[in-house]
């Protein structure tokens, strides 16, 4: 079964991979790998137009969508 996820707000719209991609991104380009990640969490306020993470319980930010 393959599943997707999709949020839909205001005329926008992102999909879960794609959050998930950049969040990876953020996290590599701070000097970390990708098998370093143990958790991921991530938070979506569509009235912000903006998501947040946090990996393994310390290392956050926000990116607007």
């Amino acid at each position: 079964m393959k599943n997707s996820f999709h949020i839909q707000f205001s005329g926008r719209e992102i999909a879960e991979k794609d959050m998930i991609a950049k969040v990876k991104e953020i996290w590599v380009a701070s000097g970390n790998k990708i098998k370093d990640i143990q958790t991921l969490h991530i938070y979506c306020k569509p009235e912000e137009f903006t998501y947040y993470y946090v990996i393994n319980d310390s290392f956050s930010g926000s990116v607007s969508m």
